[in-house]
């Protein structure tokens, strides 16, 4: 960690490790949802292989992005990110299903609701980094939170009438 001396952005060192710990819980999510992300993208089969396919290699590459920017917002708050597997599996709240290849439809659902389980972190992170005055991290995930509402609309898009 940086000095204090060295280190002043206007937010308390308690403050920012708090939020570095909120962003490193959320890192290890992203994580997740882009292994299986990739899973499902590698094993996807069914009359509509092709488009899904796409959609989810679409999906991994933009989760891609988030995570290196979750990771790089954590080192500009003068903290360490997570980055090895123990790190993401230890903090990750979105469970994986090993051994387990779901057909399409089941594909999508499980995407989708890791998306809004994310969402829901996001919200509730948002709050949190208001509340301990980083306005910095609070537009960037809100950023981060029209990402993931995007790839939200493009799953749930399969199911409708």
């Amino acid at each position: 960690m940086i000095s204090n001396k060295i280190f002043d952005i206007g937010i308390p060192e308690k403050n920012r490790r708090e939020i570095s710990d909120q962003l490193n819980i959320l890192l290890s999510n992203e994580f997740a949802l882009f292994i299986k992300t990739n899973k499902y993208h590698w094993n996807v089969e069914g009359k509509h292989f092709g488009p899904l396919h796409k959609l989810f290699e679409k999906q991994y590459e933009m989760i891609a992005e988030i995570i290196d920017s979750v990771a790089e917002r954590v080192r500009k708050l003068g903290f360490k990110s997570f980055g090895t597997l123990t790190e993401f599996i230890e903090h990750m709240t979105i469970s994986e299903d090993p051994g387990k290849n779901p057909d399409e439809r089941t594909m999508i659902l499980n995407l989708l609701a890791d998306q809004q389980k994310i969402i829901n972190q996001l919200r509730d992170d948002i709050d949190f980094a208001m509340k301990k005055g980083d306005a910095g991290t609070n537009n960037f995930l809100t950023e981060v939170i029209e990402k993931h509402e995007k790839m939200a609309w493009m799953l749930r898009a399969h199911f409708a009438e």
